[in-house]
């Protein structure tokens, strides 16, 4: 059970209202004797009228309600994987008056509806914040793998002026989820985290691990089960579809469904051509809708797509082959009219599918909902805060402190893939170093073990001769190395025996004969994490063979888990599974939760004075306490999908999990770059420019991809606009090191999130809950990617509240105005928020280098300012003892003074003396950044508070 025992469940009304006027409370009042209510350590459980439901509430904190809903009133349930805290506070009353049970904190009530259960917060004075809607809450008894679970929703009112973000990454391009449809369904680009926030200043995090639907709770069918089609004559049944070879007509038939969705959708395909030789195929016809609105279509494809419906086009993009994804599609239509549609595909042994789903009345669209296919009981909390930063904090209290990453993760990583030799990742290194670009990381990733022996975690003897003299190597180069390693496993290698002789390999991928694609293919096997034993064998396997060499940090790929890819959902579940906890169905996506949680814990236990680093394709609730950052799978080389990337770190980020990554670049190449010609040479170069630009302010800054390969040198010929930019926003990077540590030092000490969406910090500005490429880096910086390809300028929404300065010119401009921001091709749009201090560090190569530096400050005139620099050893566990320091910045604008206060804390090598050198920006004052530039004042600071004069 979750925190709490029998005993106190079976206490009676009276003796519940006993200890009730016994117990601390911040209410004055006694508590009145309940007939509905049954007081525990830290909440209630009330009884439904006539219904076997009882609805749990438990304290967690005064703003935290843990609220469990169980349908046979039994609340023995498996413990949560999510969360560390699931109840534990006593600081509350209990009332009940009429049909209402009422829990108080000093920050917020929760009641409870005796008639039917329904739940709702107010604040402490009775404002409403969010409340379960009447008849919202469905049980449906469903079996899996032969044992009991039941399907739930639940669903709560919320008003028209209310917004949704978070809920992990989703790169549909949708920042504002109100009205929207998100399925969380762990996938290679897509990370589903069940907490979603609200502009109301409230979160609900849902405690279930299986497929999740936030919006309409009906899973999207295929097309012509919702539609009638016609064909191209104007018959019923289906759409006219036409294959070529070339541009002949091989076959030509019409076709209820466009689907080939997955491998086994691949056997209709016609006899000739086959597949393999279909260069193009063509859907063509009209449509009818059953029911008038706002459609939702979503197009699943691969390779070349082009929807148009009606002569516009909706849709016309590209995807590599073998990772197909979802875009969506909404348009307004009326029954009783046809509407035409042409579907052009190239398929490339890729995937393709048409689905689409009838509207929801606009009011029950517009809720906000959650259902999960598979549970126990209802299971969320309630978090309340005071903004959206307090909320998040809230969340981090349920599922984990987001622990500290290492220094250097903040600093620029190289990857590629892959580097087949010892002798490719040595030279590189080497050759950055010598090119004075700045460079902590570099990445190994898959297929440095011998071809045949994947899971082994060993290096290929052949390629690489002298895995630990190359870790010294780059370590004298102050280099980290990172390397991929899999849940996947080879049954010929010895540690896929020894898990499985344990019971911890989901056999049925073996059983079925599946082969990857690595020559001429090996049968393959993820292993089982949900037991202990089997996460301490997974990491003493991995420390055995190469934590010993010295390395890094951990890149655990496919933590989906991809068992093998374009499987059918129904499919996969049975193929993760079963568990050591249950059906794969019923954890769906909490494996990379689990997974991470072994490695770290592996390595906290192996080396407890060196921080963990973990990379990982996927993410759930919680994984922020194993020291796991995310990036955003195999995303393609195209603009398309570098817009897609903004909205989706935003959201990740609003999700509670700070640590977010993409593939500058694209990972996937679009066939057009493999071998460009002068045109698309021109482009590949821009898109990678813009898309550094963009990294340069995520959190992690790190360029991955496939041939050709993304070191800064072999982007761009030396002395070029290309190469002579990355060369400046990688050294840009190093220059605001004291800023980025200090912001990821917030995250440990304050709960805080780096890139951040406008809503955090602009709530009162409703004009930016939408904008879905735009962000805030930090409290000083607005980022303002440039996602078109040959734009030189961009329209920027400066937000309310607050003047900004052009970074580059110094210019100061208005909040609450768009302008036409220019966007040369060496510099993206980025702005200073008036107000702002922003330390930033000398000419480095390493993040490590020159601690006891001068560091200047930037002061941003217009209003008032702080910062608190942050400082600690960088590599080690110091900080979880206060070993850390923090110098208060603070701005006065009306008698534009510099307060340097006194320095708060300490740590073994800490630096105590410092210069700081203090430079006053604007347009008033100098304009622009120049690093070099002399300063308007300088001070000797040994820890003591100054105040300085600008």
């Amino acid at each position: 059970m979750k925190s709490t025992t029998l005993a106190s469940l079976l206490l009676t009304p009276l003796a519940a209202a006993l200890l009730a006027s016994c117990s601390s409370s911040p209410s004055a009042h006694a508590t009145t004797p309940v007939s509905h209510a049954t007081r525990i350590a830290d909440g209630a459980v009330v009884a439904v009228d006539r219904s076997t439901q009882k609805v749990r509430l438990q304290l967690v904190s005064p703003k935290i309600v843990h609220v469990t809903v169980a349908p046979d009133g039994n609340f023995d349930l498996p413990a949560s994987l999510m969360a560390v805290k699931t109840g534990g506070d006593g600081s509350f009353s209990l009332d009940e008056s009429g049909d209402d049970v009422v829990l108080k904190t000093s920050a917020l009530e929760a009641h409870v509806s005796t008639k039917d259960g329904a739940v709702r917060f107010t604040d402490a004075q009775g404002k409403p914040i969010l409340a379960e809607r009447a008849g919202g809450r469905t049980f449906a008894q469903t079996t899996v793998e032969g044992k009991p679970f039941v399907a739930i929703r639940q669903r709560f009112e919320s008003p028209d002026d209310e917004a949704f973000y978070g809920l992990g990454q989703h790169q549909n391009r949708q920042m504002n989820y109100k009205g929207e449809d998100v399925e969380l369904a762990q996938h290679n680009m897509d990370a589903g985290i069940p907490f979603v926030v609200s502009t109301r200043n409230y979160g609900l995090l849902w405690d279930n691990n299986s497929i999740t639907r936030f919006g309409d709770p009906r899973e999207y069918p295929l097309a012509g089960q919702t539609l009638k089609f016609y064909d191209a004559d104007g018959k019923e049944g289906g759409l006219t579809a036409r294959y070529y070879t070339g541009d002949t007509l091989k076959a030509t038939r019409v076709e209820r469904e466009v689907n080939y969705a997955y491998i086994k959708d691949l056997t209709t395909w016609p006899a000739e051509p086959t597949a393999k030789k279909t260069d193009r195929v063509v859907w063509e016809g009209s449509f009818e809708t059953v029911s008038s609105g706002e459609q939702k279509f979503r197009l699943y494809s691969s390779s070349y797509a082009k929807v148009t419906i009606d002569g516009k086009v909706v849709y016309d993009d590209w995807r590599q082959n073998w990772n197909p994804w979802y875009h969506n599609i909404r348009l307004p239509m009326e029954t009783g009219t046809k509407h035409t549609i042409k579907i052009e595909w190239k398929p490339n042994e890729g995937y393709i599918a048409l689905y689409h789903l009838d509207p929801q009345p606009d009011a029950e669209q517009r809720d906000l909902s959650m259902y999960s296919e598979v549970g126990h009981a209802v299971d969320y909390y309630f978090v309340a805060g005071s903004n959206l930063d307090d909320v998040v904090s809230g969340y981090r209290t349920i599922t984990g402190k987001a622990t500290m990453l290492p220094r250097w993760a903040y600093g620029f990583w190289q990857s590629r893939e892959r580097y087949k030799t010892q002798k490719e990742i040595v030279d590189t290194a080497t050759r950055y170093r010598k090119l004075g670009l700045p460079l902590d990381n570099i990445v190994e990733d898959w297929s440095y073990w011998p071809e045949n022996a994947w899971g082994s975690h060993e290096f290929d003897a052949a390629r690489f001769p002298d895995p630990k003299g190359m870790m010294k190597q780059l370590h004298d180069m102050h280099v980290q190395l990172m390397i991929s390693v899999w849940p996947k496993f080879y049954p010929e290698t010895k540690n896929y025996k020894e898990l499985d002789a344990k019971g911890y390999i989901y056999r049925r991928n073996v059983e079925k004969g599946e082969r990857d694609w690595i020559g001429t293919g090996y049968l393959n096997a993820i292993y089982d994490p949900y037991a202990k034993e089997a996460r301490d064998i997974y990491w003493r396997q991995m420390q055995e063979n190469l934590g010993v060499l010295g390395i890094d940090g951990w890149w655990l790929d496919a933590s989906e888990p991809d068992i093998h890819s374009n499987l059918d959902i129904a499919e996969r579940k049975l193929r993760m599974g079963p568990t050591a906890q249950g059906p794969g169905a019923a954890f769906f996506n909490s494996y990379p939760l689990v997974h991470t949680t072994g490695v770290y814990e592996g390595q906290r236990a192996s080396a407890p004075d060196r921080r963990v680093f973990i990379l990982t394709r996927s993410s759930f609730a919680g994984q922020q306490r194993n020291a796991a950052a995310t990036w955003s799978g195999d995303v393609v080389s195209r603009w398309s999908n570098l817009h897609d990337q903004i909205s989706a770190g935003v959201n990740f980020s609003l999700s509670g999990i700070p640590n977010w990554t993409t593939d500058i670049g694209g990972f996937a190449l679009e066939p057009r770059y493999e071998k460009p010609g002068a045109a698309d040479l021109k482009e590949w170069r821009e898109l990678n420019l813009r898309w550094f630009q963009f990294g340069t302010f995520t959190p992690l800054f790190r360029s991955h991809g496939q041939f050709p390969y993304r070191e800064i040198f072999n982007l761009a010929p030396k002395g070029s606009d290309v190469y002579e930019s990355l060369a400046w926003y990688d050294r840009l990077r190093y220059r605001l090191m004291p800023y980025i540590y200090t912001l990821a030092g917030d995250i440990w000490q304050d709960d805080g999130t780096i890139m951040r969406g406008l809503v955090m910090d602009f709530p009162n500005d409703t004009k930016v809950r939408t904008i879905d490429d735009e962000f805030m880096f930090g409290p000083a910086f607005l980022v303002a990617p440039v996602h078109e390809y040959g734009a030189r300028s961009r329209m920027v929404y400066l937000p309310a509240g607050s003047d900004w300065y052009d970074f580059q010119t110094g210019k100061r401009h208005a909040g609450g105005t768009t302008i036409d921001a220019d966007a040369p091709l060496n510099r993206m749009p980025l702005f200073v928020r008036a107000g702002a201090i922003v330390p930033v560090g000398p000419a480095i190569q390493y993040t490590g280098q020159k601690p006891d530096a001068p560091i200047t400050v930037y002061v941003y005139p217009g209003r008032n300012g702080s910062f608190s620099l942050y400082e600690d050893e960088g590599t080690n566990y110091g900080y979880e003892k206060n070993a850390s320091s923090h110098i208060p910045l603070t701005y006065d604008d009306a008698s534009h003074t510099l307060h340097i206060g006194e320095r708060q804390g300490s740590f073994p090598g800490m630096v105590e003396k410092r210069r700081f050198r203090v430079r006053q920006l604007g347009e008033n004052a100098r304009p622009g950044v120049d690093f070099e530039a002399k300063a308007d004042k300088e001070v000797e600071y040994t820890g003591q508070a100054v105040t300085i004069q600008l």
